[in-house]
């Protein structure tokens, strides 16, 4: 259509309304001069489009369609196609010749299902053959949480308030058998989905555009719709666990075009709306408008994901049963899994007014991933609303197969820039002399020595930050800059006795690694142990860093279990490989002070079960894992660890940082004892790994009782970062507290350069 044509229509979208016996129905002002042959091309793949989204038109409309398309009169086809589509018409675009974008409310029919997607036709008038994307917006649609760029957490940006306003989802359909873009024709139709979190009557505001700049004054390109929705049906879940007993499961639910119910924008707690996934007990119910859907089950990396189609029939309720399935029991062996760093307020979470989400919400996502424990860690972030769940001792929701504890992160404290503290089983969670958090220590020493006073067992958070090399080795002598909130004052506190571990799973394992191989070489016993960092790090759930420790109970114990990380009775695990009983000849891991004390040099005999589980063979998704760098997410995950196309990943034995000895195991989901003859030369420590997936504590092996001095380089690495590491903490410590942090600095130099000394050469 020519633009002059349509400067001399003056076209507008001023809508005579003119009541029906439905309601009202919009007369709509044709539009003229536009070519016929396109719009028709367009308007078939319309029609194709409400095919596939499943919403086709009346058998009437399509009859009355096909008849304008075989008019030989051009213009008589563009006025008949406008008749039969105008009145099923929501909104209404005009684009005019500055490209401003105006917006009015056509005749077609507001109603929407609950958790239900519902496509509605879009009339757009083009005076400026713009050929961008239409986009759609509303202060009633999903919110959304940004990543920064310059740090590892996301930032919050939503409240729960503002989720509850937040009740609409919406999304212009631009796949095929459409084009993304306007095409340019003076005429065409697109369609816009809708759907709504709740049932009733909600107005929503909806506003277009085409590009930055293009939306009309006066609030012109503004649509409010008042919707009715209509209720959907609540489908109740039974979710039954391996012996046939109720559980709390992990649903993952999609229709037919891959959309995932409900929908994650407008969710409320205990259901995250950054979660693909909901948790569900047994009995519980969602709501789903009838129709068929996908369904995925799990629950934690130790079952299988069972996927099957369901069809949710039109009415009041609807029961589905979802049959769980177990690939291993790690509770079988006494090991019992836990995730010691997870979060309740802060980054993905709402920030406010409610602080944050609420214990039942943290618990029910603790059950549906089948952690044993699960430590929930009050910081900076909504400190003083949190901290009142704290209480020194279980959380009363714990049940006796699975614990919540409350316990304490040291981020967003003064001393965070030397590095984040993981505090577990404290009995007081406020420092000594303290009133606010800024009046903590401005280093971590002191407040990980407070720690332990009180039978805390201490550690450092999302240990690779600031440790990053370009070298991948293990060990390297590449000195890290020391620069950000990872296990950087570590290098010193391991000195003084006053740190029980350092996390791993959830930043780079070669960054994470390297620092604890070096300080082993030089005999310090330090622990590793599993984290998330939920959801900061890692939101898509909890447990994705497990620690599994081994206990001696048949159900689990906090106290217990977190003695056995600090004595090392435990391995580390993305939860999908297994290092379970560990042992060099009769010492098992974390027993017997963790020593197999030799007499002179000799072989030592590792045993252990091992278990793994991939697919078969390589999903998309596990290749686009393998192919990413290793500072990418997920830093630890199995799929990195397959050998080429096959199923067998590696199994290695350690000592001293290097690898020994090898073996390829399947990973079929079958639990297998394996078994190297190592030799030891000198006092050495001896782990297990299937890097990076699972990593088990050391064992020593104490030869003719002399202390392990493993590496001259690793000494010479450790001391040179301690200068390093001093810096970059020194600006940032107080002054009142610099003469004390320099001279634990110091005793940790005077401490490296004695075991360089007594070290052996590489």
């Amino acid at each position: 259509m020519r633009l002059a044509s349509l400067r001399i229509a003056a076209f507008t979208f001023l809508l005579a309304t003119t009541a029906t016996s439905s309601g009202f129905a919009q007369a709509w002002p044709q539009v003229a001069d536009v070519d016929a042959q396109p719009l028709v091309a367009q308007v078939r793949r319309l029609v194709d489009a409400l095919d596939m989204i499943g919403q086709p038109l009346s058998e009437d409309a399509r009859k009355r369609l096909e008849s304008a398309f075989e008019r030989e009169n051009g213009s008589q086809t563009v006025r008949e196609i406008q008749d039969v589509l105008d009145p099923l018409c929501l909104i209404g675009i005009e684009i005019n010749a500055e490209s401003r974008v105006k917006a009015v409310q056509g005749g077609g029919a507001p109603f929407l299902d609950q958790q239900g997607w519902r496509g509605f036709l879009i009339k757009v008038a083009n005076q400026a053959g713009v050929t961008a994307d239409l986009k759609a917006e509303s202060p009633n649609a999903a919110p959304v949480y940004r990543q920064s760029t310059s740090s590892p957490t996301p930032v919050p940006s939503v409240n729960a308030a503002g989720v509850r306003d937040r009740w609409l989802s919406l999304a212009m359909y631009n796949d095929r058998p459409l084009v993304p873009r306007l095409s340019g024709l003076g005429l065409e139709y697109r369609i816009i989905q809708l759907l709504s979190r709740d049932s009733g009557k909600r107005e929503g505001k909806i506003t277009f555009n085409v590009g930055q700049g293009t939306q009309d004054l006066g609030f012109r390109s503004d649509v409010d719709v008042l919707f009715t929705a209509r209720p959907a049906v609540d489908v109740t879940l039974d979710i039954r666990e391996v012996d046939g007993s109720a559980t709390t499961g992990s649903l993952l639910v999609r229709d037919g075009q891959g959309r995932v119910y409900p929908s994650p924008g407008r969710r409320l707690a205990p259901d995250f709306f950054f979660h693909p996934q909901i948790y569900r007990h047994s009995g519980e119910s969602v709501l789903l408008p009838p129709g068929k859907y996908t369904v995925e089950s799990t629950r934690g990396p130790e079952y299988r994901v069972a996927k099957r189609t369901i069809t949710v029939p039109p009415g009041a309720t609807h029961r589905e049963t979802f049959q769980l399935e177990r690939w291993i029991d790690l509770t079988k062996f006494g090991w019992f899994s836990g995730d010691h760093h997870v979060h309740a307020a802060g980054c993905a979470h709402y920030e406010s007014p409610s602080e944050g989400v609420r214990p039942e919400d943290m618990m029910r996502h603790i059950l549906g991933e089948d952690l044993k424990v699960g430590c929930v860690l009050s910081w900076g972030p909504c400190w003083y609303f949190q901290k009142q769940f704290f209480d020194g001792k279980l959380h009363h929701l714990s049940t006796p197969n699975y614990l919540m504890r409350y316990d304490v992160e040291v981020s967003g404290f003064p001393s965070s820039h030397t590095g984040h503290l993981c505090l577990l089983r404290l009995k007081e969670d406020d420092y000594p002399g303290t009133a606010r958090i800024e009046e903590w220590p401005s280093w971590d020493l002191p407040v990980l020595q407070w720690g332990k006073s009180q039978g805390g067992v201490v550690g450092f958070s999302h240990s690779g930050w600031g440790l990053q090399t370009r070298s991948r080795d293990l060990p390297n002598d590449e000195v890290p800059p020391f620069d950000g909130i990872g296990a950087n004052e570590y290098i010193v506190d391991v000195v003084h006795d006053a740190v029980d571990f350092i996390s791993a799973v959830d930043t780079p394992a070669p960054w994470e690694m390297n620092i604890w191989y070096h300080t082993l070489n030089c005999g310090y016993r330090c622990k590793i142990s599993g984290e998330t960092d939920f959801p900061c790090i890692y939101g898509e759930r909890v447990g994705l860093g497990r620690s599994y420790v081994k206990l001696d109970t048949p159900k689990p114990d906090f106290d217990a279990w977190t003695e056995g990380i600090k004595q090392g009775r435990c391995y580390v695990s993305d939860g999908k490989s297994h290092l379970v009983d560990f042992r060099v000849d009769d010492v098992a891991l974390g027993e017997k002070g963790g020593e197999r004390r030799l007499d002179a040099p000799g072989k030592v005999t590792v045993r252990a079960k091992v278990a793994a589980l991939l697919s078969p063979e390589v999903s998309p998704e596990g290749r686009l894992i393998r192919e990413r760098p290793i500072e990418q997410k997920p830093y630890w995950d199995l799929e990195r660890t397959r050998i080429g196309d096959t199923r067998k990943v590696p199994l290695e034995v350690v000592v001293n940082g290097k690898a020994v000895a090898r073996e390829e195991i399947e990973a079929d989901g079958i639990v297998r004892d394996v078994s190297f003859d190592v030799a030891i030369e000198r006092s050495s420590w001896v782990a297990l790994r299937i890097y990076p997936s699972s990593h088990t504590n050391p064992i020593w092996v104490v030869v003719d009782g002399k202390p392990v001095r493993a590496s001259k380089k690793s000494a010479e690495w450790c001391l040179k970062s301690v200068d390093q590491c001093w810096t970059q903490k020194v600006k940032n410590t107080r002054e009142s507290e610099r003469e004390a942090a320099k001279a634990a600095y110091d005793k940790a130099r005077e401490a490296y350069r004695a075991i360089l000394a007594g070290s052996h050469s590489d």
